[in-house]
């Protein structure tokens, strides 16, 4: 039973300084209602020990080592049910108790043993173990509330014994004693216990809210010798039969699907991830109620959208027996959740619940439910690294908050490190696409566990686009939920059709035995045989920027960004874009703000149903390049070298290279060389035809090109390269014509 102890001259303790304001006099008046207190009340002590020493053997030639660790948890939840006399509440308590404590010794020691003439070492350990369990439901308990004059008020419990039982185990081995002996382990049967009786009440500390007179909620703790004791109560009175107890939030522990776990209202939950809403409704009446929960998105108290009426996410009905508890629950799609449907960042989400009896509401909660970003897995392309993404973790925490995790892949190389070259001209060997997709999906299965994120997004550059498509084709999953691991493929400059580039500098390495993977498969040829087989893209959208601000290349006519041409990029995707920018200069914050954060900073109203597992290329890509004006054989041929070679420059070496030039409608030079090598073309009459030079723009892309866009003599051009670095550097170049 509950005992109240409530002033009789309740005004005095709600009046400041002597003087009830009208605010307090409404609120005084309020709380003047004929009935108990009834909700719930939770108590809990734990406690956790651990001791460990070392001492010598008596034989001096040895240590004996004790650890002891014991650990205490007891919990009670109280369910407080009013009745019709005001000053008597009725209280039933579900009491759990579990108590290890165990003590594990391991000796060492050398000893002689007869006729042996050196020590052997000699070990035994020795474990001992004993475990309390108690439960107890439905027991009656008391909870006194108090309340003083100066609107102070207390809580306090007197929970009774609960039986249990006390059980125990203890093992020992050995080993190296002169005469072998042998190890035991025995298992002690459980044996009766009474667990006492708990009596605990808040310091008084707490006062009555004078705008809800009616409602006491808070929490007390007290901490000493290791020991800590908490209770929390939530407590009203003249509220109708039906109440809300608890509204908890819960989303599956990644791998594991359909493992459940509370979210830490700190960290809250990822974009995407499915959200178990759970309401507990109490029925405080002798008569069994049937109640309607309606879980609603509510955008009160917000800056900008405080405004906006609630929206309403489930509705559920449910019947609960006079006096008992029920649980309302329903799986919310967090989708979008972290932003709002203009972009803006969406730090918090608030969920309130409401508790209707007979059409008319008569209880709601509203808590906090923090969505952050899904995470976004940065993937690379050729002769490059982890450190072409270095800064977009601050540029994501600029779009959003420091909750919008960027994982590039590679920096944390035990998670999985792509190798493409690693930087330019670095012509070792490197990972086929295939391979390189492999060590992909560790990088998303280590940000999937490190956030807790059922679903990514990938932001690809140049070859790490066709890394991404061969993972999300060959090996990326599908939940159970039906939407795929990857929700945006975002690619920036990548070669979708190969580039003629790694054709022409291809030849030169290959006609000494250096082949390079990476450089190979991004040959038109290769590329088209790739396409032809991955061809499923799972639901997952595709984007694609293209960069445009160069004319020919790499014996390549349509405009490019010194890679990869316009037409290879867009291939057959439907949402692509341009902008005057180099391959090189594409992972930048201008380009996240102008094409990647509209492509993944999407809330729920942006949100696409996902079209199926199924889901290929869609379209012909002859279709699609016949809409942009270019014939589809643009890409898919081989670019053929006139001439090509590979010289080594030593440091400040300028060297002159004789290049035959046959009769043709142009000329093109392609090489590949350090940024600190400056180029200069040089007609068969002596004149400058083109340059490259250390310092400008150009001089820094992968692929650096000259092009004489005019009719050509047959004739021997001179090509004078100059390092200006301090070490030696490697140049590989191809020339190539347009036929008269």
């Amino acid at each position: 039973m509950i005992a109240l102890r409530t002033l009789p001259a309740l005004t005095v303790g709600l009046m400041l300084s002597g003087t009830a304001t009208p605010a307090l006099a409404k609120a005084v008046a309020a709380a003047q209602c004929a009935g108990g207190w009834a909700g719930s009340v939770q108590y809990s002590r734990s406690q956790s020990n651990s001791n460990t020493k070392t001492e010598q053997r008596v034989s001096g030639k040895g240590t004996e080592t004790t650890n002891w660790s014991m650990t205490y948890d007891y919990a009670a939840q109280v369910a407080v049910r009013a009745t019709p006399n005001p000053d008597v509440s009725i209280g039933k308590a579900n009491i759990s108790l579990s108590s290890v404590s165990t003590e594990a010794k391991s000796a060492q020691d050398r000893y002689i043993c007869p006729h042996e003439r050196t020590p052997r070492a000699m070990s035994g350990s020795f474990v001992t173990q004993s475990q309390t369990r108690a439960s107890g439901g439905g027991l009656e308990a008391d909870v006194d509330i108090s309340m003083d004059s100066d609107g102070a008020y207390t809580v306090g419990v007197r929970l009774p014994e609960v039986q249990g039982t006390v059980s125990g185990s203890n093992a020992s081995s050995f080993s190296g004693q002169c005469t072998p002996k042998q190890g035991v382990s025995n298992s002690i049967a459980d044996m009766p216990t009474t667990i006492d009786g708990v009596r605990f009440s808040s310091s008084g500390e707490h006062r009555v809210n004078p705008s809800t007179p009616n409602q006491l909620s808070g929490s007390h703790s007290v901490t000493a010798y290791g020991v800590t004791e908490t209770l929390r109560w939530n407590l009203r009175r003249c509220g109708g039969a039906l109440r809300l107890v608890d509204v908890k939030f819960e989303h599956m522990r990644f791998p594991n699907w359909g493992e459940w776990a509370e979210i830490n209202e700190q960290t809250g939950t990822i974009d995407g991830n499915l959200v178990q809403m759970t309401a507990v409704v109490a029925n405080d009446s002798p008569e069994e109620k049937m109640a309607t929960v309606k879980f609603r998105d509510t955008y009160k108290g917000d800056k900008w959208d405080g405004a906006r009426p609630d929206g309403l996410l489930e509705e559920q009905t449910v019947t609960v027996p006079p006096g008992e508890e029920r649980e309302v629950t329903f799986e919310w799609d967090s989708s979008g959740y972290a932003w709002y449907d203009d972009g803006r960042p969406r730090v918090t989400q608030r969920i309130k619940a409401e508790v209707v009896d007979s059409g008319k509401k008569v209880d709601e909660t509203t808590k906090n439910l923090k969505v952050a970003p899904k995470p976004v897995v940065l993937v690379h392309g050729l002769w490059s690294n982890w450190k072409a993404w270095e800064s977009w973790q601050n540029i994501l925490t600029t779009g959003h908050s420091y909750d919008w995790k960027a994982f590039p892949v590679g920096q944390v190389a035990q998670h999985g490190k792509m190798s493409t070259g690693e930087e330019v001209l670095n012509l070792g060997p490197t990972n086929t696409i295939a391979e390189n997709a492999s060590e992909l999906r560790s990088y998303i299965n280590y940000a999937q566990k490190d956030r807790n994120a059922w679903h990514i997004d990938i932001v690809a550059h140049s070859m790490g686009g066709l890394i991404s498509r061969r993972y999300i084709h060959a090996v990326m999953p599908i939940y159970p939920d039906g939407k795929p691991q990857v929700q945006h493929l975002v690619m920036l400059g990548t070669p979708n059709m190969g580039s003629r580039c790694a054709d022409l500098i291809s030849v030169p390495l290959e006609a000494t035995d250096r082949t390079m993977n990476a450089l190979r498969e991004l040959r038109p040829s290769v590329v088209a045989q790739f396409n032809a087989e991955h061809t499923n893209r799972k639901g997952v959208e595709f984007s694609i920027l293209a960069g445009n601000p160069l004319p020919a290349v790499c014996y390549m006519y349509d405009r490019n960004d010194s890679v990869v041409t316009v037409p290879s990029a867009i291939w057959t995707i439907e949402d692509h874009a341009q902008q005057d920018v180099f391959h090189t200069n594409m992972a930048t914050a201008e380009v996240f703000s102008s094409f990647v954060k509209p492509r993944v900073a999407l809330g729920p109203g942006k949100q696409k149903a996902s079209p199926g597992s199924g889901a290929g290329v869609g379209g012909s890509a002859r279709a699609r390049l016949m809409l942009l004006g270019v014939e589809e054989a643009a890409e898919t041929g081989s670019a053929k070298a006139d001439f090509s070679k590979i010289v080594t420059l030593a440091p400040g070496q300028t060297l002159d290279v004789s290049i035959p030039v046959k009769e043709a409608r142009d000329l093109g030079v392609t090489f590949v060389a350090a940024n600190t090598v400056s180029a200069t073309l040089i007609d068969d009459k002596g004149a400058v035809a083109g340059t490259n030079l250390t310092g400008k723009p150009e001089a820094s892309q992968i692929f650096r090109s000259l092009l004489v866009a005019r009719q050509v003599a047959k004739g021997n051009w001179t090509l004078k390269l100059q390092n200006t670095d301090q070490s030696e550097r490697e140049v590989v170049l191809s020339t190539w014509s347009t036929a008269n």
